[in-house]
């Protein structure tokens, strides 16, 4: 217990400090992420504060800031809409069904979690990441610029004259602090003290620009301070639990599941990287799905892993659980006691910390690269950007991967090969290289030549391997017509799994399968151990 406290607490100035800049930085976002689903900006704020506190606590990844989410939101707009217009006006119907929505989408997470599917995650090609990043910081910049707008009574329209130059100023001196203070000394949180001179500007100064609490009231709310979260035992009593409000929420729930889990395991292998240690994937989608059920039930909108916050934690020194926790529950104490002040901080040095965070986490070596790397690359790389900024994170990256999915089966179904020769006996021995599955069947078919070949031909699989059904049945086939022929075909070196797979198929291939073994390669292909042994000796 001793040495678990002091791993806690070894960082713990850098972590208290650089929680407390992430503190400030998510309340506009979980305000704004609120109004784009249209609820309270309180129930976005309880969501900040409870699954950043349990992710802190119990999740995979230590450093990694979670809380209510733009990619959310977004999903969220139809579904209260849609559960508003099955409620009487004024009634509110919409917020009780994200709620249920959001208990559902936790329970999927925590399977996700619980049948270890986090793993997965390791698919993803490093070009991917790269257009989810890029793409990402570009959707982040993006977000920045509606906060030049201000409320006209009737509509928002775009800042001009000296309200724009001001903000514009403030901007870059937010910016300038966050970059020249960590050449003179690293012992302070360039974002935190930023804000703080800044917004020590603004007050005393007492200019007219657009404030935390300027911004809650143009988007339709009431103020930040609120009490603490309760049970919404309205869920219960609103909601019918029956198959209609399954079959209702059960698709958000799934979509936001896959929504949540691919940008927060995302997320942790970008921190990964960053810090060059290693998360727990599973850990973090039970922690994600348990966050998400226990807001759910106490009226919050749900969530998932924050980039752009975590990035500002990780840059301000925060690296264990306590950074994520300050971070909440400074939060808390904003909504419970100090609404007051934070209200006072300008949007303008939010926008600033927000603009280095876009700076800092574009990939800006991808442009270095991008004539160094294959073409199929960099349409990913520039695919998955552009779908992350024209749609979403989900879809931008399960396009990734299918389109790299797709380029490696290409690649790998022109590499199957087949060397043909002749014994002594007259017997045909076509030597297979190179993978055998669904790709690769076509060229695998057209290396035989049936009518042609001698009585007695053998098939040395020793250097491939029979990968899927669609081998399988290429393998069959093949035989099939050898026979029909009246020619005799037997198939050698084919390692254990595949054998398996070929006798599980179809008994026939007991009478083609060769099992005596007389060929040293075989048996180091089989046997790792053997070869690297073998290679060591080879090497003396």
């Amino acid at each position: 217990m001793t040495e678990f406290i002091r791993k806690q607490t070894a960082n713990a100035k850098n972590d208290i400090l650089s929680g407390l800049t992430v503190a400030l930085a998510l309340v506009p976002e979980a305000v704004a992420f609120a109004f784009v689903a249209g609820v309270d900006p309180l129930v976005g704020l309880y969501a900040a504060f409870m699954i950043g506190l349990i992710t802190s606590v119990f999740g995979g990844r230590p450093g990694m800031i979670s809380g209510a989410t733009g990619a959310l939101a977004v999903v969220m707009v139809a579904l209260v809409a849609e559960g508003n217009a099955m409620g009487a006006e004024g009634e509110n119907l919409g917020l009780y069904y994200l709620f249920a929505t959001v208990i559902l989408m936790g329970i999927i997470q925590m399977l996700a979690g619980f049948f270890k599917l986090g793993k997965f995650v390791r698919l993803i090609p490093h070009p991917v990441m790269m257009g989810f990043v890029n793409g990402l910081a570009i959707v982040i910049f993006l977000a920045q610029l509606k906060m030049f707008k201000v409320f006209d009574g009737t509509d928002f329209v775009w800042m001009h004259g000296t309200q724009l130059y001001t903000m514009i100023g403030l901007v870059l001196l937010t910016m300038g602090i966050m970059f020249l203070l960590p050449k003179l000394t690293k012992k302070l949180p360039e974002a935190l003290m930023a804000i703080l001179v800044v917004s020590a500007i603004v007050i005393f100064g007492k200019l007219d620009v657009a404030t935390v609490g300027s911004f809650i009231k143009d988007g339709g709310g009431e103020g930040l301070k609120g009490g603490l979260p309760h049970f919404q035992w309205d869920i219960f009593n609103k909601v019918p639990f029956n198959l209609k409000t399954l079959w209702f929420i059960g698709p958000y729930a799934l979509i936001l599941a896959a929504v949540g889990l691919i940008e927060s395991l995302m997320t942790l292998n970008l921190v990964d990287e960053l810090t060059e240690t290693r998360g727990d994937t599973n850990r973090e989608c039970l922690a994600q799905g348990g966050a998400n059920i226990i807001t759910g039930l106490f009226g919050g909108m749900g969530g998932c892993a924050m980039i752009g916050q975590s990035l500002i934690n990780i840059k301000g020194g925060g690296r264990g659980r306590l950074s994520g926790i300050t971070a909440a529950l400074a939060l808390l104490t904003f909504i419970l006691f100090a609404s007051g002040l934070i209200e006072k901080v300008p949007i303008a040095a939010l926008v600033g910390v927000m603009f280095m965070v876009v700076i800092g986490t574009f990939a800006w070596s991808s442009f270095r690269i991008l004539n160094k790397i294959p073409l199929s690359d960099v349409i990913v790389l520039v695919s998955v950007s552009a779908l992350t900024i024209i749609f979403d994170l989900a879809i931008a990256v399960i396009s990734g991967v299918i389109m790299s999915a797709l380029v490696f089966s290409w690649e790998n179904a022109k590499r199957i090969r087949a060397r043909k020769r002749m014994r002594e006996d007259g017997t045909k021995v076509y030597e297979i290289w190179g993978p055998l599955f669904f790709g690769s069947i076509i060229a695998f078919n057209d290396k035989f030549d049936v009518k042609n070949d001698p009585q007695n031909v053998e098939i040395d699989f020793v250097e491939s391997r029979v990968s899927d059904h669609s081998a399988i049945e290429a393998i069959f086939n093949l035989v099939n017509k050898y026979e029909a022929e009246g020619k005799s075909i037997k198939l050698k070196h084919l390692s254990e799994d595949c054998k398996v797979l070929l006798y599980k198929s179809n008994p026939k291939f007991r009478e083609v399968i060769v099992e005596a073994v007389d060929d040293p390669r075989y048996h180091l292909a089989e046997n790792p151990e053997a070869f690297t042994k073998g290679l060591a000796e080879y090497k003396l």
